[in-house]
């Protein structure tokens, strides 16, 4: 199992990327997959960056790893409880400019990413995406 864990920063976004991006290109994933794992893990981490700990700086952590025929990334912060899972799906049926503000990013999370879950473990918050590999991949 990989893992990186840095203060949770804009600063440190590229470095967090390249770490989800180098998992999913080792464990196989093909490249339509490598990139909805990218793009949901930016949206993930940048909500993490931003919301998370209100009071200040704290760590995000993440690991990667293949899991028989999935790979297997969790994002874990120490900061305020949110189960991104649970929060309304934004109204996609009224204009830009006329809706509130927020949850298109977890919308697309859900999108690009169909197998998620979420736990509170003890003060962290988890979020795990797991995404199958190609049938036929190694």
């Amino acid at each position: 199992m990989s893992r990186i864990i840095l203060p949770a920063t804009m600063e440190n976004l590229g470095r967090l990327l390249a770490f989800v991006e180098t998992c999913a290109r080792e464990a196989g994933l093909d490249p339509t997959r490598q990139q909805h794992v990218a793009i949901a893990s930016e949206e993930a981490i940048v909500n993490v960056i931003h919301y998370a700990y209100p009071e200040g700086v704290g760590d995000i952590e993440m690991e990667c790893a293949r899991q028989g025929d999935a790979v297997m990334l969790i994002i874990r912060d120490w900061g305020v409880p949110f189960d991104p899972l649970k929060a309304p799906e934004p109204d996609t049926s009224q204009m830009l400019e006329e809706r509130p503000i927020g949850g298109m990013g977890i919308l697309l999370i859900k999108k690009m990413i169909p197998n998620l879950r979420y736990e509170r473990k003890g003060r962290s918050n988890q979020l795990t995406f797991r995404i199958p590999l190609m049938s036929g991949r190694v």
